[in-house]
């Protein structure tokens, strides 16, 4: 018999402690202040969840990320909690079903069509963004970005989607695929509640990173619920990620008015 009650407390206990520390890295913990350095006033979606101690050049200008370091930073956090959460579903007996868990050839061609919507989306806003002033973070996406074959390998392959599949399995397939299952609770209200929370766990975007990134979590709910897949939302996060970084960095292309 699953436990229900066990499984939302140990949830529920993860999400807050992620967003205690992504509001303690935003307000001073692993990241400068934007006086020192101006270019996190907004982190692009892309890297609104690889918080780790940054570095400049004596000129000023961000140093990229060693792409080892990068994945062993994403590996430690959001590997962590996604055991904690694996664990949980474990111990409480959570049916697979609970959490949208199926694999299947037309939900992986769903899933690449909701993303690569949802990136013409997410670039749309990013230029609405900087239209009104709220100029996304080309430094940090910058940073990043490998400067070598291996290292783009690893950032694809490695690192994207694990960040992807941990956030699509807490915010979506278990804030609420499962709370909906077993709790009764309506999931279209679960969706605005886990979305506010996606939202708040990348706050050092600043106000108009945050307002973008909560949009786009209920956007990936809707999807969710649409679909009752996993696969479908964890496929579309990837690929917003990766085709802002692919295509703005690894082939170059400027933003509107850059």
């Amino acid at each position: 018999m699953t436990d229900w009650a066990a499984f939302a407390g140990v949830t529920t206990a993860a999400t807050l402690l992620l967003l205690a520390l992504a509001r303690v890295s935003s307000v001073g913990g692993a990241f400068p202040t934007r006086e020192e350095v101006e270019w996190l006033d907004a982190l692009p979606d892309d890297a609104d969840h690889l918080a780790a101690t940054t570095a400049t050049t004596p000129g000023g200008d961000p140093e990229r990320f060693s792409s080892g370091l990068l994945f062993v930073n994403v590996l430690v956090t959001h590997g962590l909690f996604l055991l904690v959460l694996v664990g949980a579903a474990l111990y409480a007996r959570v049916p697979a079903s609970a959490f949208g868990l199926s694999v299947s050839l037309r939900e992986l061609a769903l899933g690449v069509g909701f993303g690569l919507l949802l990136s013409v989306l997410n670039t749309g806003a990013g230029a609405l963004a900087e239209a009104s002033g709220y100029a996304p973070s080309e430094e940090l996406r910058g940073m990043l970005a490998p400067d070598s074959a291996g290292g783009w390998l690893l950032l694809m392959g490695g690192t994207l989607p694990l960040v992807a599949v941990f956030e699509e399995a807490l915010f979506r397939a278990a804030l609420v695929g499962a709370f909906a299952a077993g709790l009764g609770a309506s999931p279209w209200a679960l969706a605005v509640v886990s979305s506010v929370a996606f939202a708040l766990a990348h706050e050092a975007q600043g106000p108009a990173g945050v307002a973008v990134t909560g949009t786009l979590g209920f956007v990936l709910a809707a999807g969710y619920i649409a679909t009752g897949s996993f696969l479908v939302v964890a496929v579309a996060h990837y690929l917003v990620n990766a085709v802002e970084l692919v295509v703005y960095e690894g082939l170059g292309v400027e933003r509107l008015g850059a």
